[in-house]
This record gives C-alpha cells, structure tokens and sequence, in this order.
C-alpha cells in the first residue's frame, strides 16, 4: 500500500511538472488583478505615507492618472451584443451568452452617453487621494500656492477638479491655480505630436509581436461558450469575440458594477486574455528592447519634475504643490524613463513580460507618481518617491528611500535623452 501511494505521488508530481513545463511563461494572478488597467486604486491609508521626525516636507510634485470611469467608448460592448443578438437568432447562444446580454445592456444603461466620462467611484478616488496628501503633508496645505494642470479629455479635468475641491474643503487657505486643455498635451498627452512615437506606432515590428502573441494566447473557448459550439465564426472572429467579452467584464468594476468574472472565464482563460491586453500596453507605451520612443515620451514631463524641484530647492517656485492630471499613457512612459521597480523590465522573450510588467501595477484607475521634497535640520534636501502612495526605491541596485537631493537630480537627470538634460 505503501508503494502504491508513493507511486501515486510520483505520477502526481511528474503530471505537476509536466504541466508547468508546457508553459512556464503562463501566469496565475487573480480574477481581480486581471482587471489590468481597468482596476479600481488600491486602498491606502495616511500612516503609509509617514516620514521621520527629523525631516520636514516643502515641496510636492504629483502626477496622476485619471480615478475609475465608464468604458471608454461603445466599441466593445456593441460589437459584442451583434454577436450575441446573431448568435440568438441562430439559436446557438448558451445561457453564458443570455448574461452577457444582460450585462451589455446594464452597461450602455449606466453609461447612458457618459463613455469615457469619470465615474462617482473616479470622483471618490481622487478625493482620496487628496486627503491623504493633505493628512500627510499638512504644511504644504495651508496658506500656500496650489497649481494644477489637466489633459483636455473631460475625465481628466474633473479628477483634477474632484482633488482640487477636497484640497480647499479640507482648508480653504490655499490659493490654487489650475489650466486643462490642449496647451498641457506636451507633458500630459506628448504622443499626439511625437514623431518619433508615431513612427514606432506605424512600424510593424511591435505589431508582428503582439499578433503573434494575441494568436497563441486568446482562447476561443470563451466565445464559444457563449455563442455556442454551432456558431458560424469566420477567420478570427471567436478571437475577437473573447477579447471584447474580456474588455468589457474587465472594466465593470471600475464603473460599480458588480460582476462575478469567474461564472465567464476560467482562471487560466483570464490570465491568458489579462496578458494579451498587458503586453500591448507594455509594448505601446512602456520601455522595450524594440524601441526608446515610448519611455521618452515622457521627457519633457520628467525635465519639468527636474526643474521645479530645483527652484523649490532654491526657495524660487511660487508653488508648494503642483498637480498635473493625465492618463495610463502619461504614466507609462514616466515610470519606465526613471526605472520605478516594477514599471521596466527589459527583454527579447516577449512571453515572459507578464511575470514581470504588470498593468494592474503599473496603472491602476487613479494611478500617481509623488516627489516629495522634504529639508533636514541641518538644512539639508531630500528627494522620496512614491508610486501609487507606497514609497519606491528610485536608484536601481539601492533600497534607500529618502536620497539626498544632489544625488537623486544626478539620476533622475541621467535618465532623460541628451537634449533635455540639465
């Protein structure tokens, strides 16, 4: 009996291995972190964001996405009910694919001409935010200089809107000055007029690697399971259908719909769809080995961060804050340019980015990048960064996180091309 139960565990073992060993790429995150992008900000609480008694705050650069918003257009969800409606007249949709319908009418219902549009969840992210600033860094919120900049896309200026309001709720003896509109695109929006970037966009070589992948990785086996085995797919069409079924579930919770994506896919089914939609972003607007142009993007923004931290060094920068309100494709290219830990990761084997590059990371609904400028008794500077409200290490190969100033502007200086650099 003995023998028979160690054999046992040796073909368990072995059928363990053997599965692994067919693809050691795949990955296991949950239902909820396979939201990607579309995830709601993580929850966070004031005391993450202390600092020591010796040294006082003076200055805070912060750079955000927009919070949590309808989806962002009616591609998705309509192309998918024509699918479902066909399917239904056909007589082939399953009871999975009865839901969807549900779904997709709940979801053109709560949008109801508001795609892209900031959402209440949105609205009480950033009011969040703004609290914790405000809790944690009290003195550059009293009697002082506020100024905040938005990309001119409507959800951007009310994040901005909705993080300005609770800041003067909270004290209202704060001058704030804020600016949206297209005048901002060269920090918050730079891949409207990049060249560069555009041509990387037109070329074929990141797309022969995300069509390659996209054609290993969707699995059919969800549209199947909705329209039915008998439905007459043409060429990609089950493809299709599966990534517009994930792209419209993925995106329920950020508009407070509640969805249990487990009665739509399977764990390895949402992994394997999470990914494609991961190593798009990752290729498009993170740093790869296939181009620079996506992280530099995001040069003039960090030369900017640069710049008004050194005039608050010197005592000339009016502003004891300074707001800017943008997009995951503002965040991107930032995070990459100044190796924030998790925000780069270089290879040639692009089915391995998801081990390592994580969207739901990287840009949650919401997402930030804070400098906090912080002086020492002895009059001395100090730079922190934190990512999402979690302080990060900024100088590869160190765990430090509070850098003297001189030391973190020599790298953060280093990070920018040639021509921005000061």
């Amino acid at each position: 009996m003995k023998k028979l139960h160690f054999l046992l565990a040796l073909a368990i073992g072995a059928g363990t291995l053997t599965a692994s060993a067919i693809d050691p790429t795949a990955t296991d995150y949950t239902f909820i972190e396979c939201q990607g992008s579309a995830i709601p900000y993580p929850d966070r609480n004031v005391e993450g964001l202390a600092y020591p008694d010796s040294l006082a705050p003076v200055y805070l650069n912060h750079v955000g996405r927009h919070g949590a918003r309808f989806l962002s257009s009616s591609k998705y969800t309509n192309s998918l009910l024509r699918s479902l409606h066909k399917a239904d007249s056909l007589r082939t949709i399953t009871p999975m694919g009865r839901e969807l319908i549900k779904v997709c009418d709940l979801v053109v219902a709560r949008t109801a001409g508001r795609w892209g549009a900031l959402d209440s969840l949105g609205m009480a992210e950033q009011r969040a935010i703004a609290s914790r600033a405000f809790m944690a860094f009290k003195p550059l919120f009293d009697n002082t200089k506020i100024n905040a900049i938005a990309s001119y896309v409507p959800r951007c200026v009310m994040s901005m809107d909705e993080f300005t309001h609770q800041l003067t709720r909270l004290n209202n003896k704060v001058e704030i000055y804020m600016s949206s509109g297209r005048q901002n695109s060269p920090l918050v929006r730079p891949w409207t007029d990049d060249e560069a970037y555009k041509a990387f966009m037109a070329s074929e070589e990141w797309h022969k690697v995300y069509d390659d992948y996209v054609d290993s990785h969707v699995p059919v086996t969800v549209a199947e399971r909705a329209l039915g085995k008998n439905y007459p797919f043409n060429g990609d069409e089950a493809r299709d259908i599966s990534q517009a079924i994930y792209k419209v579930l993925a995106g329920c919770a950020a508009m407070s719909i509640d969805i249990d994506l487990q009665k739509y896919f399977t764990k390895a089914e949402i992994n394997s769809l999470w990914s494609v939609e991961n190593l798009h972003h990752y290729l498009t607007h993170s740093a790869s080995t296939l181009s620079s142009a996506p992280p530099e993007l995001a040069s003039r923004l960090l030369s900017e961060l640069i710049a008004t931290l050194d005039s608050a060094v010197e005592g000339k920068n009016p502003y004891s804050v300074m707001l800017r309100f943008g997009h995951a494709e503002t965040m991107m290219p930032l995070l990459a340019l100044i190796h924030v830990p998790g925000c780069y990761y270089m290879t040639n084997y692009f089915d391995t980015v998801g081990l390592h590059w994580r969207d739901f990371y990287v840009v949650p609904m919401a997402s930030n990048l804070q400098m906090i400028l912080f002086r020492s008794e002895s009059g001395k500077y100090y730079l922190r960064v934190d990512l999402n409200e979690q302080p990060v290490p900024l100088i590869p190969g160190r765990q430090t996180i509070y850098i003297p100033w001189a030391t973190a502007r020599e790298y953060l200086n280093r990070c920018l091309p040639i021509q921005y650099q000061n």
